[in-house]
Order: structure tokens, then sequence, then C-alpha cells
């Protein structure tokens, strides 16, 4: 018995993002039925505020009069773009590419349509999407298409000077990773005033750990490869593990003012996304 199936995550882009978008976009329609559209009247253009001019940034943007005044480049943001920005982030590597069963979506598959379906969410709503790691804000509902497309140009870490301060985050992910690492990422988010939410996906049997008998584990992302002669006997260790990991995550988005919340594959995407949408209610 083997304790690995792994589903490349770049197979046929093309042939995969379609299906996907068009999924995205039932389970947001399901979940827009209990939900109210949150656009703020107005673009609030009154207030706005300057930041550094990044690579990626359209020329038009840079406000000449404050860049006059240094020698560095500034670009004027308005408080309705920085407050109607959700940047995303979705988790890519092998780790995320892996399911226990083969009627199970992958880490990946699963993490890429609550993002898609989010987004779909927020366009209605009259608000941007961003990226990480990609220079343009994504608008408007015909937009969807374009971000699926643009996804696996996201940067590789929730890592983006461009996205604005005071802006929304979501991060999407299986956060296997060692705690100070994902400390570090979302401390910097936070200390530019920007408020987010992670969510931890996973398969079930990373949870429960079902299988039994001599199971040899296969080396992705942060482990090593492992044979254990009797998986029985290393069950309960691993599950208080994965809880004082998971109680590390929770810790640390409390520190920064942000949430956390789990997810597992095989439940349905529906509950997760309207806990995401919620999260990201004004207030």
């Amino acid at each position: 018995m083997t304790a690995s199936v792994i589903v490349p995550w770049a197979e046929s882009l093309g042939a995969a993002l379609p299906p996907l978008v068009v999924q995205a976009e039932r389970v947001a329609s399901t979940v827009m039925q209990g939900v109210h559209g949150r656009r703020r009247p107005g673009q609030g253009d009154a207030f706005w505020q300057f930041r550094p001019y990044l690579p990626g940034d359209a020329a038009a943007r840079v406000d000449w009069r404050q860049s006059a005044k240094s020698d560095r480049l500034f670009v004027r943001e308005t408080e309705w773009e920085a407050a109607q920005t959700v940047a995303l982030w979705c988790q890519g590597g092998e780790g995320m590419a892996w399911r226990s069963e083969r009627d199970l979506p992958s880490k990946r598959t699963r993490a890429e349509l609550l993002v898609l379906a989010l987004s779909a969410l927020l366009f209605r709503g009259g608000e941007r999407v961003r990226l990480f790691g990609l220079p343009r804000a994504f608008s408007g509902r015909g937009a969807l298409a374009a971000l699926a497309q643009s996804l696996p140009r996201q940067a590789t870490a929730p890592e983006d000077g461009r996205i604005p301060r005071h802006a929304r985050a979501v991060l999407i992910g299986d956060f296997l990773a060692p705690l100070e690492e994902t400390r570090h990422r979302v401390a910097a988010l936070a200390a530019r005033s920007i408020r987010g939410h992670m969510l931890q996906v996973l398969d079930p049997a990373e949870e429960t750990l079902p299988f039994t008998g001599r199971i040899r584990f296969e080396g992705v992302g942060f482990t090593e490869e492992a044979l254990v002669p009797r998986v029985e006997g290393v069950r309960a260790l691993y599950e208080e593990r994965l809880a004082r990991h998971r109680e590390g995550l929770a810790a640390i988005a409390a520190g920064s003012g942000w949430s956390f919340a789990t997810h597992r594959t095989d439940q349905p995407p529906e509950g997760a996304l309207l806990a995401l949408h919620r999260r990201l209610a004004p207030g």
C-alpha cells in the first residue's frame, strides 16, 4: 500500500482552467444566494496616499509633482483603491499536488477553486482583486477567466510590495512549512496594515493518517522520505504534532490581527467560501 498519489499541478493548464472557472462561478452563485452586495457608495477619490513606484506600475500613475521633491518616483493611490483591494495567494509546489484518493481533488485544485470562486464574489461586489506577484489588479465580472489564466504566474510566496497598504489579503495553502517562515511572511504583511485571513487546505488523510501496515512516505515539500514499519504505532504522535502545528498557525494569525481556519478537500467548497467572504466583510 502506498500513501502517495501525486497529480502534477502544471498538467494541461489550458484544458484544466475553463472547467475550473465554470465550477468557481457555480460555487460562487450558490454562496451568493445568502450574500448581499458590499460595495461602498462613491469611490473615495478625495482620500489618497503616495507610495514608491514599483516595477510593473504604469508610467501614467506616477505623480510627477511629488516625485520632483526627491530622487524617487511616487504613485498616488486613492483610498478606494487600497480599501477595496483584496490580494489573493494560492500555494503551489509538489505538496499541494497531493491527494490520497483519485476521486478527491488535489489540495492545489481545491485552493485554486476557492481563489476563483472568492474572486467571482468580490467582482460581483464591485471590488478589485490582485494576485501576489502580478502588477495589475482585476475587476469586473468578465475578469475571472483572465485571473484564472494568471494563476500560474503568481508569486511563489505571499510577498509583494505593490499591494496597497490597508488592503486585505487571503492566503490559501496547506501551510505545512516551518512555523517561523509563515510567521515572518504574515508579520511583514501586517506591518503594512494589511488585514488578512489564512485558510489551511488539507487532504483528509493528512488529518487522520488512516493507513495501516508498512507505509513508505515519499518526500515532498518540507518532508523527507521515510519507511514506517507499522503506521498505526505513530498515528497518535502524528495527530498530536499536526494539532500543535495548527495551534501555531492560529497563534501567528491572531498575533498579527488576522484570522485562521481549516478546510478539507472532502468537504463542500461552499462552506469555506462563505466563511472567507464573511471574514472580508467590513467591521
